[in-house]
């Protein structure tokens, strides 16, 4: 064969490659201490198979599903993987898999990864066998592991009662199984507990806090048949309750207030984490509690509360070190939301299949990418959010600044033609004509932010965010007469509070507008435009910055008109805050040149927005930058900025009679400000503006409108995408309805249906975890092919089963659980009951284990 094609497939060490296309020896130094081959002739049933049974075929080729389930596995080897045929007949000493046994590998890591090492006699065989030419029967088979016959695999089927001799015991559904296994082991359950340890165990458990003494004097004199269900009741009610339980969720949500590496910044998402503890609070049944965490801002009419609970797809750590590159960590995070979901809700570890092909569950690669797909399409939010106080103040607010402006309607003649002729004024006036410029951003100058190209020309600032810069952006092309320059700021999701800015508010300052050119076809031609004036739709009034963006240089700095951009000051900036309630819209100025510009041949243009008016420490939420921006040129004489917001001149481009109520709701609302009669209304509105909440921001997610492709990624790099995928589910699993789109919607929806083999199962086991230490199954992430078996696995499907015909109310099984007898069991243990079972598995008597750490 081509030994230089197959080294350079494999990727072996550059310096044996080298070696072997230059006639050297290909077998250097430490290679020579591979073990020998052994010196028989090799059978492949006798010698070889075995030990490919014994060590190899758990990890590599575990499943495949087809009738008798039966893998033929010779194709695969001789085929080889990424790194080329891991078996070269008749050379052993080069062979891929040779090498990794004896952990001589440079690319591959010592096999088997389990376990110890295959023994000299072992890699000495298979040596042999190589050498003597590799012979694989064609029939050489093994029988395997049929992912279809796993028992996590079927939804849970309601079983049968069991049989028990002591019926009296039993109180609920829970016991009856408990109490057979028991049985079945020759055990017998622990007395029940006194009524004082009871009182404690329950509320630390329903509560996270020991008894106050009131309450447990309440619980001792009450004698009634229901006083033990009575005051599980009253624990249930409190909202200490969903604080509890609701912590052990955030714990599998990845729950934190910080991004995470070096920068660490806070980040406000404690309205998901309240989220979380009300839905606990209000019992809000576990199927819509995944589905709104998935997908609540698509759930038709979806409320603040819903989208805020999408907060769940966005606790992964954020990386906004200088210098990083926003897609690779976003797809980190994407990665941190698949493990997430398939550890929280499915109890599947899915994480594997980024890189391969799941070598234990049937999840292949391409199926994890499918599903990768329903989440691949969403912009990374930080919406406004409103306590639910500051949520009454804003619908008051709106409602009187409604009622104030069907006031002015209904008491002012003929309104409608004035406004009519006002539209008619407006869009006869010319406005110039702009041309979009798309420059590359001098990386030097961007202070290790990102200015991200968009589709629509314009740029999103995304990464580190500096507290001082000034980016330069270079563009080079054939226009004359320049007259003006538009700087848009846009709005955009993935920016604070929508944007268009990256301060913590969505707002940023430009401290200088400014351009430089050079002539293409004399260099040594070069120039700085003068301004002869700037105009914007907006400027907020002159005033000092807010105390967040100090930058203890105790200069006065200020905010204030756009001519605060070309007055070559360091201490004066073009605002854009509006306010609470009209801060985060889209903006707009212009740059009119004292003279047209541009060379003949062809012009650089180097534009530079100083951005200075940020704080001292970035890690803080200090800058104060533009977030996402777009510029144009124009030739047209005189250029001015547009003074109607950019939403109001689109309106106007509709013809009146198909305008929606609330778009000819937009056009008054702006008309009648212009307007000197409605004077004292127009005030009036304003200060309610003025009183409007600042609210907060709240991580989430916003679908897109334009689909983002998604590819299978080569050994799960970002950098190496393959072939392109549409959005799906794994083929063992329940399919998908029909013609279902590739929504989040739907793959939530998907995840809780009653067809669903784990996401019942995973809920109801990792409760029976937090009462008593050890869930049925032991590993409560991982009910797949190598999780523990459940100790109890009648009672898990009988309490999945339980859960899902009553509601999926968590609520619910809490009640069986700590009604149960099993759970009022005494924790006292006798030496013989502890040497047979240390952990409880079997539950014998009530759970011992330490109280939680976060329990004061």
């Amino acid at each position: 064969m081509n030994i230089c094609r197959y080294f350079g497939r494999n990727r072996l060490s550059r310096t044996l490659m080298a070696l072997a296309c230059t006639g050297v020896s290909l077998v250097a130094a430490d290679l020579k201490s591979l073990p020998p081959a052994a010196a028989r002739t090799i059978d492949f049933a006798r010698d070889v198979q075995p030990i490919f049974e014994a060590r190899c075929y758990d990890c590599h080729g575990a499943h495949k599903q087809e009738a008798g389930f039966r893998l033929d596995q010779r194709a695969a080897a001789m085929r080889g993987g990424e790194y080329g045929e891991a078996i070269l007949s008749g050379h052993s000493e080069q062979s891929l898999m040779i090498l990794a046994l004896a952990g001589q590998s440079e690319t591959v890591a010592r096999m088997p990864k389990k376990g110890d090492a295959l023994t000299p006699e072992q890699i000495g065989i298979l040596r042999a066998w190589i050498d003597q030419g590799a012979k694989w029967p064609e029939t050489a088979t093994v029988q395997g592991k049929d992912p279809l016959k796993h028992w996590a695999f079927h939804a849970p089927q309601r079983p049968a009662a069991p049989s028990v001799k002591n019926r009296k015991w039993v109180r609920n559904g829970i016991d009856g199984y408990v109490l057979a296994r028991l049985e079945k082991e020759g055990l017998k359950p622990s007395p029940e507990a006194d009524r004082t340890t009871l009182a404690r165990r329950l509320s630390l458990d329903l509560l996270g806090l020991p008894p106050s003494t009131a309450d447990l004097d309440i619980f001792l004199a009450d004698k009634s048949p229901k006083a033990y269900e009575n005051f599980v009741e009253k624990l249930l009610q409190s909202p200490h309750y969903g604080e509890r339980w609701g912590r052990h969720w955030l714990d599998a949500a990845r729950y934190a207030d910080s991004d995470g590496f070096e920068k660490d910044k806070s980040r406000a998402v404690w309205f998901y984490r309240d989220w979380v503890v009300s839905a606990f609070n209000k019992d809000l049944p576990y199927n819509q509690f995944v589905i709104d965490q998935i997908a609540g801002d698509l759930v038709p009419q979806s409320t603040q509360e819903q989208k805020v609970a999408t907060g769940f797809l966005r606790n992964s750590m954020i990386n906004e070190e200088g210098g990083v590159d926003p897609e690779q960590f976003r797809m980190d995070a994407m990665f941190d939301r698949m493990d997430a979901i398939g550890k929280s809700v499915l109890g599947l570890t899915i994480q594997c299949a980024q890189c391969h092909t799941h070598k234990y569950d049937p999840i292949t690669q391409e199926e994890y990418y499918r599903m990768f797909a329903f989440l691949n399409n969403d912009h990374e939010a930080q919406r406004l959010v409103y306590t639910p106080t500051e949520q009454m103040k804003v619908a008051d607010l709106s409602r009187q600044m409604r009622e104030m402006e069907e006031g002015l309607r209904h008491t002012s003649t003929g309104w409608e033609e004035r406004m009519a002729k006002w539209e008619d004024e407006e869009a006869q006036k010319k406005q110039p004509e702009w041309t979009v410029v798309q420059p590359r951003v001098f990386e030097d100058s961007d202070g290790g932010q990102k200015y991200v190209p968009q589709k629509d020309g314009s740029f999103l600032a995304q990464g580190y965010a500096p507290t001082h810069h000034n980016a330069q952006m270079l563009v080079t092309n054939e226009l004359r007469g320049v007259t003006g320059f538009r700087l848009e700021l846009l709005p955009d999701p993935n920016l604070p509070a929508g944007g268009p800015g990256r301060s913590f508010m969505g707002t940023s300052a430009l401290t200088e507008f400014a351009v430089e050119t050079k002539s293409v076809a004399s260099p040594t031609n070069k120039g700085t435009i003068k301004f002869a004036k700037a105009t914007a739709d907006y400027g907020n009034p002159e005033r000092d910055l807010e105390p967040n963006f100090d930058d203890r240089s105790k200069n006065h700095r200020v905010t204030g008109p756009v001519a605060f951009a070309i007055d070559g000051k360091d201490e004066t900036a073009w605002g854009i805050d509006a306010g609470p309630g009209r801060r985060n819209v889209a903006r707009k100025a212009v740059f009119a040149a004292a003279e047209p510009v541009g060379y003949e041949g062809g012009t650089v243009w180097n534009i530079k927005l100083k951005q200075n008016h940020g704080g001292w420490n970035s890690d803080d939420h200090m800058n104060n930058n533009l977030g996402r921006l777009r510029l144009s040129v124009t030739t047209a004489p005189n250029p001015e900025a547009d003074p109607l917001p950019k939403n109001v001149r689109e309106i106007l481009a509709i013809a009146r009679e198909k305008r929606s109520p609330a778009q000819q709701a937009t056009v008054f609302s702006y008309w009648r400000t212009t307007q000197p009669e409605f004077k004292e209304a127009n005030e009036k509105i304003d200060a309610l503006w003025a009183q409007w909440p600042a609210g907060s921001t709240s991580l989430m997610l916003v679908a897109r409108e334009d689909m983002r492709k998604t590819a299978m990624l080569r050994r799960g790099d970002w950098l190496k995408p393959g072939k392109e995928v549409s959005a799906g589910v794994p083929a063992f699993m329940h399919a998908l309805p029909a013609g279902a789109d590739s929504s989040r919607l739907t793959f939530a929806n998907w995840l809780v249906d009653p067809k669903s083999p784990t996401t019942a199962r995973v809920a109801v086991n990792r409760l029976w975890q937090g009462y008593f230490g050890m869930g049925i199954v032991g590993t409560s992430e991982d009910m797949g092919m190598q999780a523990d078996a459940p100790t109890h696995p009648e009672l898990l499907d009988w309490m999945a089963v339980e859960f899902m015909e009553h509601g999926w109310s968590l609520k619910h099984m809490h009640r069986l659980i700590v009604t149960s007898a099993t759970y009022r069991q005494s924790s006292k243990v006798a030496p013989e009951l502890y040497a047979k079972d240390p952990y409880n598995r079997l539950m014998a008597r009530g759970p011992r284990f330490r109280v939680e750490g976060e329990i004061v």
